[in-house]
């Protein structure tokens, strides 16, 4: 594997850099209990994935940690400091061109990842580049444009949001025919978060399949 943080070439300014103490400290606030629910949901599919693992977009680390994903990639020098120092083995880069070698990860994750990259279907192709020819997966973590959760960023994307106005939300379809035409095969669906925005006030148990109402969609598929 490449060397970390401090040995890889560094990518154009993230958005993300001038806000990266607002961006973490959300988890803590509004999106606690969002976060609690987005983990169990992820939690799902994690059994029995080959290791080593991979996350593209780490940001500051939450989800490496809490799902103990050991390596992270993101474009922000500043989330990837705050990810190194929860444990992360952090690499500075852009999904569309990952620092590593072929078939190095058994499994790569993108949580709330591609709706922020240029090209999801490069990053999807590339993601199959890093993955081991068997057995190697990838798990998506998604807000879908169609439910109630895609369509309020969506208003929050129109008004110019710092984040939002960065990010294209995909339906379920798209992402469909994304991961086929990147070479995965679907083999496990994740919904959950049921509860509309701003209304989120209890844990939710995940459930089985996709639905249109789920807040959050987990996608798990094999390399082909």
């Amino acid at each position: 594997m490449e060397k970390g943080l401090q040995e890889t070439l560094t990518p154009k300014i993230s958005v993300f850099d001038s806000m990266a103490s607002q961006y973490d400290s959300w988890f803590e606030d509004k999106g606690e209990l969002i976060f609690s629910i987005e983990i169990q949901a992820l939690q799902q599919v994690l059994s029995p994935l080959p290791k080593p693992w991979l996350e593209i977009g780490v940001g500051s680390g939450r989800f490496a940690q809490a799902l103990r994903i050991e390596n992270g990639l993101d474009p922000s020098i500043e989330l990837l400091k705050i990810a190194k120092n929860r444990g992360t083995n952090a690499f500075l880069g852009r999904g569309e061109a990952a620092p590593f070698k072929n078939n190095t990860f058994g499994a790569v994750f993108l949580i709330v990842t591609l709706c922020f990259v240029d090209s999801p279907l490069k990053v999807l192709m590339e993601t199959n580049r890093l993955l081991i020819s068997e057995g190697g997966h990838i798990v998506l973590g998604l807000v879908l444009r169609e439910s109630p959760w895609g369509k309020f960023y969506e208003l929050k994307r129109a008004k110019a949001h710092h984040f939002y106005k960065h990010a294209t939300f995909y339906n379920y379809a798209e992402l469909e025919a994304f991961l086929m035409q990147a070479g995965f095969s679907i083999e496990k669906v994740i919904s959950t978060l049921f509860q509309k925005p701003n209304k989120v006030e209890h844990t939710e148990s995940p459930q089985q399949g996709f639905s249109p109402d789920a807040g959050f969609t987990v996608i798990a598929a094999r390399k082909y």
